[in-house]
């Protein structure tokens, strides 16, 4: 803004100390707010790089960091499944027993038994394990999908605002020239004396203003630029070109059809439902926790020369918890107020899909409605309206004042137009993210 600005009060600067044409005030504007040599030479060193509205997405999914972080939930929860598989580890233990009297040593009348401890988990507790870890395992793939369908929409977002601000430019760059064509010849007439100063003036400031215009569409479209670039992690010394044009393509959407894809198939719907399936997992393991699990152990114990008449024996131990105090019940308290957690928030996630898709859908339809009005005729009324108002403007027909005003107003309906194309758009792609699928036929 501030750019804009100071190239504004330069170019009035000049104005104010005499007459001077289009062309000079163009010399002069690029002198004022024209890029850096340098940073000329280094852009154009890089080869462009050009991409549809696809490969824009294909390269955000291969490069975005933020992508490769919600990946990694994946590989936990993987981890988490492989470990809910595993069985408990056996436990070796070696026992020595020794006489306390004289003469009798460890060697020839202590005891060494060795054995092996195995727990066992009954109740089904390894089942209901590996069951909640592969909902966790679901739940992360879906997570992760949803985070490709929200930064997908971002960078669809972001890519079509670089073209809305290159249509501004555009239009900016055709008023301006338009008045700078009209300014040279009425400098002209200004100096054989047929026209007065003051219309001169107003038309100076006109040309002024189209070609600030044009340089503050000039800073939007860097700016988006910019946002695009840092999205799919490409060099600023790279040049995009971008070659899926801001074009009207109708959709007729089928609302009954994409409520009903949207509750059953969203991303962020799925992982609710298997995070809440996952709880319901948790629950059941926690109730089998009541059931102790038993611990089966083998042994075989060898004496000494001077121990007892059985020298080799075998031993056998069964271990079990007394569940007289501890039954588990503030594990399964916790794991049911998880599970009514988990249910609540798919239930308030399903409310606000059907809201999202209700929502998009309305604002498709009014803005196509907004953007087929002016492809209806009005656009090539106001295209073809400032042209005929040029011509009888210099064959005298009309007045300078009728010229600036269908001027500005053909310059505020074709504005209006991109505007509404870009709002339709934008909205196709929420629609789209709202419902979690493509839905542009």
């Amino acid at each position: 803004m501030g750019q804009r600005l100071c190239s504004t009060l330069f170019c009035l600067a000049m104005a104010g100390s005499g007459i001077f044409t289009g062309e000079s005030l163009r010399a002069a504007q690029s002198t004022s707010v024209g890029p850096d040599p340098a940073a000329r030479v280094s852009t154009a060193s890089a080869p462009a790089l050009r991409l549809s509205i696809e490969e824009a997405i294909g390269l955000f999914l291969r490069q975005n960091l933020d992508l490769l972080i919600a990946k990694y939930g994946i590989d936990l929860s993987k981890g988490r499944q492989i470990t809910a598989r595993l069985f408990p580890n056996p436990v070796a233990s070696m026992g020595l027993v020794s006489s306390p009297v004289q003469g009798r040593t460890l060697g020839n009348s202590g005891q060494i038994t060795p054995q092996i401890q195995q727990l066992f988990e009954l109740a089904g507790k390894r089942g209901y394990r590996i069951e909640g870890a592969e909902y966790g395992v679901q739940s992360a793939e879906a997570a992760f999908e949803d985070a490709v369908r929200q930064l997908s929409f971002a960078v669809k977002d972001a890519y079509y605002r670089v073209q809305l601000a290159r249509r501004r430019l555009v239009l900016a760059e055709e008023n301006r020239d338009r008045f700078s064509r009209i300014l040279d010849v009425n400098t002209i007439r200004f100096k054989k004396g047929y026209i007065a100063e003051v219309d001169l003036i107003r038309i100076r400031l006109q040309f002024i203003d189209f070609h600030s215009q044009v340089i503050q569409a000039i800073q939007e479209e860097q700016s988006a630029r910019s946002d695009l670039r840092q999205l799919l992690r490409v060099s600023p010394a790279r040049e995009l070109e971008l070659t899926t044009e801001l074009d009207y393509r109708r959709v007729d959407p089928d609302i009954v059809k994409l409520r009903a894809v949207a509750v059953d198939g969203r991303p962020d719907v799925r992982a609710k439902r298997s995070t809440l399936s996952q709880r319901e997992a948790e629950l059941k393991l926690a109730k089998a926790y009541r059931i102790p699990d038993v611990t089966i152990g083998a042994g075989y114990g060898t004496q000494g020369s001077q121990g007892p008449d059985n020298p080799n024996q075998m031993a056998f131990s069964l271990g079990v918890p007394l569940p007289l105090f501890n039954r588990n019940q503030g594990g399964i308290m916790q794991a049911e107020a998880a599970m009514q957690v988990a249910g609540a928030d798919l239930d308030k996630t399903l409310n606000q899909v059907e809201n999202q898709v209700d929502v998009a859908y309305r604002n498709l339809i009014e803005s196509r409605r907004l953007a087929e009005a002016y492809l209806g005729g009005v656009l090539d009324d106001a295209r073809s309206a400032i042209a005929i108002v040029e011509r009888a403007y210099e064959r005298g027909g009309v007045t300078l004042l009728d010229l600036l005003d269908a001027a500005r107003t053909s310059r505020a309906i074709q504005q209006s137009y991109i505007e509404a194309l870009f709002n339709y758009q934008r909205n196709v792609i929420q629609l789209e993210s709202a419902v979690g699928q493509d839905i542009a036929s």
